[in-house]
């Protein structure tokens, strides 16, 4: 059981992968379930996830965005998603907390949510992501670092460029996408526009690939 202390108005960085490195998500419709999921879970009630699926059995033509609009009028978040990145196999995201054990809160039934989804799904059993989740505080002067590390971590493995990567926060930042999923005020707050902050995150993507290239390098 994860036992850190979470701190309200900390950062953390979050991130986990699927038992024995497997894949967690196998098609788009498994990266579309989980953002639902981070978005329908995030809030001090429950059984949100169940009232999208009805809502959605009796009117498949309800947009999901149009039904956070009707359901999340007085929301009560438990944490504040500022980035994330979902791969084939792990995912990373930090979270800032809003509310007591949010973090904990949130991180299980998201877990749980997909594990749960995907075992139906694909006619499996068992646990599918490798114990619970990992988490580090961020230090204050290491969060801009830490956001680009996320954002872009697809394009640091070389699975997709992050700017074009449907499954990552980092065209949200780019105003490329008009989403409300991510926080990003307490980011683009500290550049001058999005145009800065991309150049920002792409050299810390030079660095994080090259930082890999040399660790492999030593251990051959």
């Amino acid at each position: 059981m994860n036992r850190i202390k979470y701190h309200n108005d900390r950062y953390y960085h979050i991130y986990n992968r699927g038992v024995d490195k497997r894949d967690v998500f196998l098609e788009d419709r498994d990266y579309f379930r989980f953002l639902e999921a981070m978005e329908l879970l995030n809030d001090k009630r429950d059984g949100l996830m169940i009232r999208w699926r009805d809502q959605k059995r009796n009117n498949p033509k309800t947009l999901f965005y149009d039904f956070l609009k009707e359901t999340f009028r007085n929301k009560n978040r438990l944490v504040d998603i500022i980035a994330y990145c979902l791969n084939p196999n792990h995912y990373h995201i930090i979270l800032k907390q809003r509310s007591e054990d949010g973090i904990r809160r949130f991180m299980h039934k998201i877990g749980t949510s997909h594990t749960k989804y995907f075992n139906e799904k694909n006619r499996r059993t068992g646990i599918l992501f490798q114990g619970p989740f990992k988490s580090s505080p961020i230090k204050p002067n290491a969060l801009l670092y830490v956001s680009a590390y996320v954002n872009c971590n697809c394009e640091v493995h070389g699975i997709a460029k992050a700017g074009n990567y449907r499954w990552c926060s980092f065209p949200e930042y780019l105003g490329k996408r008009n989403l409300s999923l991510c926080n990003k005020k307490v980011i683009l707050d500290q550049f001058r526009n999005r145009k800065e902050y991309f150049n920002f995150a792409k050299e810390n993507i030079k660095a994080q690939k090259q930082k890999k290239e040399d660790e492999k390098y030593l251990l051959e």
